[in-house]
């Protein structure tokens, strides 16, 4: 049989089921971009929903945000603007368009809502939640405050909009360490991610007081697995995110947010490779890097793998899932994420 390439480079070898594709998508040589991490034989499934997602972002006026943690048939193939929560948040503000994608969870589909909320913000799967924004409530924020008077709430970004709304500014893995030394105090408390929260204050002068949430793919990560990796693979560079335990990150060539491991790569473009995160980041980064050797010891995010090409085309036909937020609540969230934005 021949292979993914040779079938794009050669219409006449292309079995009958992958000619049924809309010949568009050969044309652009969509397959051609994925065709590391996408099967030939799952592409004519795909193929179908993309040229259906297509024309329905043209009929709705629909842009797709896509987390860098969604599969790469979604990242790569129907994604209008991508990449990690920080980078999401800034551009659902330039948005021009009516209704707004959000192909990753539930949080991510609120900010996007907050930042834009004239616009439509749709989210595929209201079960893509998150660990994190699950471990506090906004009544745990109160009592945090009443137990530490005057410290400043910092939140990171994985949370609900109603948590938000009890802080005093956001932040994400990308720019922690300058939201909390920009309030320009001696000491935050930071929440809900404890290690991200320990992870940061290795960094600065700032007294951080953490929460106890965790992230359910990154706490599996632990120091036996990157030495372990080392072992095995000799001379691989360890990437891993700041929600790892800090045993981890001390174990690691380098750590940041999604954003910060993939230009690392770009940068540095190690031989070989391995990023402690979601599955799907290493195959999105394989994809602008074909000739590197990515390790994948990685943690599937069932919260992210709820979103799919088949729900994302179904939102766009029915407009289902509206993302809504209690215009309150949206007020006072929404100084926490601007605050936020004003940092960098």
């Amino acid at each position: 049989m021949a292979s993914p390439r040779e079938m794009l480079r050669s219409p006449q070898s292309v079995p009958s089921a992958i000619r049924s594709v809309p010949a568009a998508l050969y044309e652009d040589n969509l397959y051609a971009k994925v065709r590391h991490a996408v099967p030939a034989i799952e592409w004519p499934v795909y193929a179908q929903d993309i040229d259906a997602i297509m024309t329905l972002k043209r009929t709705r006026n629909a842009v797709i945000l896509a987390h860098n943690y969604q599969t790469p048939e979604i990242f790569h193939c129907v994604a209008d603007i991508v990449g990690d929560s920080l980078a999401l948040a800034r551009e659902a503000m330039n948005v021009d368009a009516d209704v707004i994608v959000l192909a990753g969870v539930h949080f991510m589909a609120e900010t996007a809502k907050l930042l834009n909320p004239e616009k439509t913000v749709l989210i595929p799967d209201t079960g893509a939640g998150c660990s994190l924004a699950e471990s506090i409530t906004p009544e745990d924020v109160r009592l945090l405050r009443r137990s530490y008077p005057g410290v400043p709430v910092v939140t990171y970004v994985n949370t609900s909009a109603a948590v938000k709304a009890e802080s005093d500014v956001c932040c994400t893995s990308g720019n922690a360490k300058e939201v909390i030394e920009s309030l320009g105090v001696d000491r935050v408390i930071m929440l809900p991610d404890e290690y991200l929260a320990r992870n940061v204050a290795a960094q600065t002068h700032v007294k951080v007081i953490a929460w106890t949430g965790h992230c359910e793919v990154h706490e599996l990560f632990n120091a036996a697995d990157v030495r372990q990796l080392r072992e095995d693979y000799p001379g691989v560079v360890v990437l891993a995110h700041p929600e790892c335990p800090p045993e981890v990150v001390a174990e690691a060539d380098f750590s940041g947010s999604t954003a910060a491991m993939q230009a690392y790569v770009g940068r540095n473009r190690p031989p070989r490779v391995v990023l402690l995160t979601e599955c799907s980041m290493s195959d999105n980064v394989a994809v602008q890097h074909p000739e590197l050797e990515f390790i994948r010891p990685c943690n599937l995010c069932p919260h992210m793998k709820k979103i799919t090409l088949r729900n994302i085309r179904s939102a766009l036909e029915g407009m289902r899932h509206e993302v809504t937020i209690d215009p309150l609540v949206a007020e006072r969230a929404r100084r926490a994420v601007e605050r936020m934005l004003a940092v960098r």
